[in-house]
């Protein structure tokens, strides 16, 4: 469906961040979010996340590596921000050493991936997948951090994932990524059909998750 608002009524990053708000909320409360940050979940419960993850920002990071001299979809690919090493040591240290041979991505993930991958043969479709998983994690996901040190004492492998070190300070990351936002020379049209891609990077967060509650009772805390 059609972006209604306005995209010229302020700087876009604003703009952005309020038409994807609704969806963003709803991706915070998933039953399986609540469940995990209520710490009703195992660690084998977190794990299963965070295996998803991998293969979602494989997907992300593979569309990255094509675009990284795009002269805008470039602008956005931060070597510092890369998952995918932080993701392995975590599987190793949460699954075993042969973690590779035994992770699968569910439906919902393989749909999601799929999508990155199409949506990224223009720089805004991409950037709508990178910004709706990356400044998350930056925020947000330090909750999750805190909850695996909390909970689980996990505070290096197995949370990697969550560490930015290599960012400075996070604030002001945040501030230059919106200001490449504001910047990008893209159309009223592309700004709108970027937000609708965003929205959707939102629903496919939403069907992993989805996916995830419905095994809830096997990973129960004890």
């Amino acid at each position: 469906m059609p972006v209604t608002t306005d995209v010229e009524s302020g700087p876009f990053a604003a703009t952005l961040r309020a038409s994807t708000m609704a969806a963003h909320e709803r991706a915070n409360h998933s039953v399986y979010m609540n469940a995990l940050l209520g710490g009703e979940l195992s660690l084998e419960g977190y794990t299963r996340l965070a295996v998803q993850y991998y293969f979602i920002y494989q997907a992300i990071e593979r569309a990255a590596d094509k675009l990284a001299q795009d002269p805008v979809a470039g602008k956005f690919v931060f070597e510092e921000l890369r998952r995918l090493p932080s993701l392995e040591r975590d599987l190793e240290h949460l699954v075993g050493p042969n973690w590779r041979e035994t992770v699968r991505p569910l439906p919902s993930t393989e749909r999601y991936a799929a999508r990155v991958a199409k949506a990224s043969d223009w720089s805004g479709g991409f950037v709508a997948h990178h910004y709706t998983r990356y400044l998350g994690d930056i925020a947000g996901g330090q909750v999750i951090r805190r909850l695996l040190e909390r909970k689980y004492e996990v505070r290096e492998a197995g949370s990697l994932f969550y560490h930015f070190d290599q960012l400075g300070s996070a604030p002001k990351f945040r501030d230059n990524y919106r200001e490449q936002l504001n910047s990008a020379p893209w159309s009223e049209d592309e700004r709108a059909r970027l937000i609708d891609e965003a929205i959707v990077a939102f629903e496919c967060n939403i069907a992993v998750f989805d996916e995830l509650a419905s095994e809830l009772d096997s990973y129960r805390a004890a």
